[in-house]
């Protein structure tokens, strides 16, 4: 009773200054969908919590210097040896701090999990169209998160000093001193000088522990701000509209479910630092510029980066007499280019679908093939980047040469995208095709359909598309469906169509967006086909691409039969 009047009291006291009172009914009377895919955004949340919590611990002990130093601890194959105290101290943290090797251990793999989780996040937003509008400005706060999270991940993994970290430091600052005109004084405004430099140690530690997590922090909470301002997305279902928002209230009920997630997410990271070894930085050895390890793999969240300068030629060209060394390409342009379509993409989204609405509702994935088999082919690029990083491992545990491993490798780079996106994009029209069916129920003659590919452009709503018959369709119409089309002044129109009866809406609009929102307004959950303009037939052009679509088609159609099988095939062995 003494503390309910106590709380009461103090609550009462800062809303007296501060009115605050409705600020907290806003945010308590908040709902937020029940979806399991939404709380990958709170395990992030939570792992930058342990991250700081134990980054707090380790920045007692840990001594951000390069200068020469005597180990004397209880791990006996370094007593006495000469060391940087960047490298003794961390070795004494592992060995001599009770709870020590627990806190750095638990500190690396809560980066990994934060980084992961992000990268999930971004995937689960950029599948479902959660970027769209009002949601530009959080997905660029997202990527930006994201980048700050690979730098300061790879900071944190740097300041050791070990032999290993200090052999991908000296890569980054390679990649860094490959751009014309300007990469020596960048490495030298970073580093202090050449590498390596006693300065680079301190400045990365106060990057790590000081400024990047500050900028995270804040970020982090522009972030939530924007997302309780705008309200949460949603996946379609029973009473869910673009104008609300169906789910649990914040409290109680989610924030019961929330802080239980914490707790997991503490329980994860604290089981695998004192049960899973990483990063064992004494049996790295100190780093010294004259040596390297091998096999070495970093972590994975920049390892596609050492992937693409694994497998990417040895490249060097001259612009106006300036030289530029090979890291350029795969080092600087293709991570440049990696984070600028992350950043362009909701913009280049909205471009090309004219879809300037604000979307409450997300899209299942089935939903737009074209961006699920996009995206599933620059996963599939990534994977094999990822699998490049370790090709030394992986020719180690093979047993065979390394340069066979790249080779392959260099191949899989080139011949596995597109046959990866090609399935994405069949299977995804297969499953729309056929409503709510899952991966194992679809048929040969599904798949068959779904390659079939006669259309030019992309896809609408949630149902076929066909464009090219005589009658405007892929098939035949058996079903009461909506139809869209652009007409020659690139407006967009719609018309209701039955077995026996069609009926065209007056007025043009200027998105498919907005003509699909306006025939689901009359006609309910009807299937939207986009189909070619009435009375027109494809041209030249139009007639070329339909026969490049259906070669593609034929080649993706088995790779997605195949698919299809695999996934049948592990369903019936689970039951």
């Amino acid at each position: 009773m003494i503390t309910r009047w106590l709380l009461r009291r103090l609550a009462r006291s800062v809303d007296d200054r501060l009115r605050t009172a409705p600020v907290v009914r806003r945010v308590l009377a908040a709902v937020f969908p029940d979806h399991w895919s939404f709380m990958l955004g709170e395990i992030a949340l939570y792992s930058f919590v342990v991250l700081v919590l134990t980054g707090v611990f380790l920045t007692l002990f840990f001594a951000p210097s390069t200068a020469d130093t005597v180990y004397t601890g209880a791990y006996a194959p370094l007593d006495g040896a000469r060391t940087s105290a960047a490298y003794a101290s961390t070795v004494r943290l592992s060995f001599d701090i009770r709870a020590g090797l627990l806190m750095r251990q638990s500190h690396h793999w809560a980066a990994l999990l934060f980084v992961g989780a992000i990268v999930l996040h971004l995937l689960r937003i950029f599948f479902t169209g959660a970027f769209r509008r009002p949601r530009e400005m959080n997905w660029l706060i997202g990527v930006t998160m994201l980048a700050l999270a690979l730098f300061n991940g790879f900071t944190g993994y740097s300041i050791p000093d070990d032999l290993l970290s200090g052999t991908g430091l000296r890569i980054l600052y390679s990649v860094t001193q490959s751009i014309p005109l300007v990469g020596e004084w960048l490495v030298f405004l970073a580093a202090g000088g050449e590498f390596p430099t006693d300065e680079m140690v301190p400045r990365m530690f106060v990057s790590h522990v000081l400024l990047v997590p500050a900028v995270l922090a804040a970020l982090i909470a522009i972030h939530l701000g924007i997302l309780i301002r705008q309200k949460h997305s949603q996946f379609p279902g029973p009473g869910r509209t673009e104008n609300n928002v169906v789910g649990s209230l914040f409290w109680p009920s989610y924030t019961v479910r929330t802080l239980a997630l914490f707790a997991w997410v503490l329980a994860v990271t604290f089981a695998l630092g004192g049960l899973a070894q990483i990063n064992p930085v004494w049996i790295y050895g100190p780093f010294d510029p004259a040596q390297a390890t091998s096999p070495a793999q970093p972590d994975w969240y920049v390892a596609w980066g050492d992937g693409a300068l694994r497998l990417f030629p040895a490249v060097e060209f001259r612009i106006f007499g300036q030289l530029v060394p090979s890291p350029f390409l795969p080092g600087v342009v293709f991570g440049g280019l990696t984070f600028a379509g992350l950043y362009l993409w909701p913009f280049l989204d909205r471009r090309h679908g004219r879809d300037r609405l604000a979307h409450q509702l997300l899209d299942p994935p089935r939903a737009h093939p074209a961006r699920l088999g996009f995206g599933v082919a620059v996963l599939a690029l990534f994977a094999v980047l990822l699998a490049a990083a370790a090709d030394d491992v992986i020719a180690t545990i093979l047993r065979v040469p390394v340069l066979d491993v790249l080779a392959i490798l260099r191949v899989l780079a080139l011949a596995l995208p597109v046959p990866a996106g090609v399935t994405a994009y069949l299977v995804a029209r297969a499953l729309r095709a056929n409503g709510g069916r899952g991966v194992g129920d679809l048929t040969r003659a599904d798949v068959r359909s779904a390659g079939r590919l006669v259309c030019v452009g992309s896809p609408v709503g949630g149902a076929p598309t066909g464009i090219g018959t005589p009658e405007g369709t892929a098939e035949p119409v058996d079903a009461d469906r909506v139809e869209l089309w652009r007409d020659r002044t690139g407006l967009w129109r719609w018309r209701y169509r039955g077995a026996s009866v069609s009926l065209t809406a007056n007025r043009a609009y200027p998105s498919r967006a907005e003509a699909e929102r306006a025939a689901r307004t009359a006609y309910g959950d009807l299937s939207v086909w986009e189909v070619a303009p009435p009375g027109g037939r494809p041209g030249a052009p139009a007639a070329v691409a339909a026969r490049a679509g259906r070669a593609a088609g034929r080649v993706g159609g088995y790779l997605a039969l195949a698919a299809v099988a695999f996934w049948r095939a592990r369903r019936d062995r689970r039951r």
